[in-house]
């Protein structure tokens, strides 16, 4: 990752909401915490293939972007299936900035580096794009799928340029067959913190916990296209959106005093991902939590730590959160580019102490949403009815009571909704397939909460 100057790096702003107060005995505190960055990733509304590069030559991070293409057996099934792969893919490219480097890896059961096809990056321009998009023409349907390879190329690729913003996009079609699953969670292990990616399943023959775990092991987006047709249009957006950012390796820093346990801590907007378990020790006190990429955009975040038992008019520092960028030599001090404080304090006044937090009862909620969708889907599956019927018809009732309107609609196409206020619902006899699994892929979306 290439240094740079604070004036080259997005402004990031830390907000904490928390209803503070604690009863007498009281332990668990929780706090939204809201980051937002601004400052980088925009164009200033010119189109991000022919802005400028946001930094010079040598001077700043620099992007590089890998496109693995399925090109398995499958991929022949319908013939449109792979056309509009190979025309997904070159709008991708023609997405790119000028001076990103990138590559395109086709993936069966093995991968191949098919553009520019010598072990490294080709550089973006007029020139490299209209070659990459000869080469995607070239691409046929045949072999096996081994995702685990791909992404080992994709590795590679990336880590042979000196850029900070390393990313892959990933599009599959069909059941990683010919690796076991322990292969490709070593090599998501392995992969983890070197690049993001962004994963999609288009038809409906993929499997959607191993696409949805590639993106949450890589800190990327997953979703279905289920339609080819609409692939172009969704490369193009997942390609703008990574040229949009501006700074890699952001971590979420927590710092808690002796006495204080870690119950979780979780991204909840825009899509819920618990990273409690991702955490690395920074020092004794301290733990880091990935947070990828950032370009002009918010996210949220919930803390939740158990303090030790107080007397009532005690108080004290819960937790510091911090956004760390780490020194790319690991030589020198990390730069913290903002935080905020939780507090704990305790009072006999029972309604502050009783009261939760809006932003942290609406956080609480959706979590419990995409939670209660896996397990209601998991339950029709396997034949429980009546479990999917009361899982399925929580999730309608916290979608409603949310206004998470766009997961409302996709239950919607699995439940008939008899009262959405008490989530009373009926399971449909027939279930498009697509519709199953577009409501699974998107269970962890959220909406904001309304301040």
């Amino acid at each position: 990752m290439a240094n740079f100057s604070k004036s080259q790096v997005p402004q990031f702003s830390v907000e904490v909401y928390q209803n503070e107060f604690l009863p007498e005995g009281g332990r668990e505190v929780n706090a939204i915490v809201t980051v937002t960055s601004t400052g980088g990733g925009t164009t200033g509304g010119i189109p991000l293939a022919d802005a400028a590069p946001a930094y010079g030559a040598g001077q700043g991070p620099g992007a590089a972007v890998v496109l693995m293409v399925d090109c398995s057996g499958s991929m022949d099934y319908p013939p449109t299936k792979m056309r509009n792969a190979r025309d997904a893919t070159a709008a991708a490219i023609d997405t790119l900035r000028e001076g990103t480097r990138f590559a395109v890896v086709a993936g069966t059961h093995v991968a191949k580096d098919v553009y520019p096809g010598n072990g490294g990056l080709a550089v973006a321009d007029a020139r490299t794009k209209a070659q990459a998009k000869e080469a995607l023409r070239k691409l046929s349907a045949g072999g096996g799928t081994a995702i685990g390879t791909w992404l080992r190329l994709a590795d590679r690729l990336l880590n042979s340029a000196d850029v900070s913003i390393r990313h892959g996009i990933l599009l599959t079609d069909g059941r990683n067959e010919h690796e076991s699953p322990e292969d490709l969670r070593a090599t998501l292990d392995s992969c983890a913190g070197r690049f993001t990616c962004d994963a999609r399943g288009v038809g409906t023959d993929w499997e959607v916990k191993e696409v949805t775990g590639i993106a949450a092991a890589l800190l990327g987006t997953a979703d279905i296209v289920a339609d080819p047709s609409g692939l172009a249009a969704d490369f193009t957006v997942m390609m703008e959106n990574a040229m949009g950012k501006e700074v890699a390796d952001v971590a979420l820093r927590l710092w808690t005093p002796v006495g204080v346990e870690i119950r979780f801590v979780k991204q909840v907007a825009p899509t819920v991902a618990d990273l409690t378990a991702r955490r690395t020790e920074a020092n004794a006190r301290a733990g880091d939590y990935p947070t990828g990429s950032w370009g002009d955009e918010s996210r949220d975040y919930h803390v939740c730590v158990l303090v030790p038992e107080a007397g009532i008019g005690q108080e004290m520092l819960a937790a510091r959160v911090s956004l760390i960028l780490p020194d790319p030599s690991g030589a020198g001090t990390p730069q913290t580019l903002s935080q905020g404080l939780v507090r704990a304090v305790w009072t006999d006044d029972m309604v502050a102490s009783t009261s939760i937090n809006p932003q942290v009862a609406h956080y609480t909620g959706q979590a419990e949403l995409a939670h209660v969708i896996q397990q209601g889907l998991d339950a029709r599956k396997s034949g429980d009815f009546d479990g999917a019927t009361a899982k399925l018809g929580r999730a309608v009732q916290l979608a409603s009571a949310s206004g998470n309107q766009d997961t409302a609609k996709l239950l919607s196409k699995v439940v008939d909704v008899v009262d959405a206020a008490t989530g009373t619902v009926r399971l449909k006899a027939k279930v498009a397939e697509a519709d199953e699994m577009t409501l699974e892929t998107r269970s962890t979306k959220t909406v904001r909460v309304k301040k």
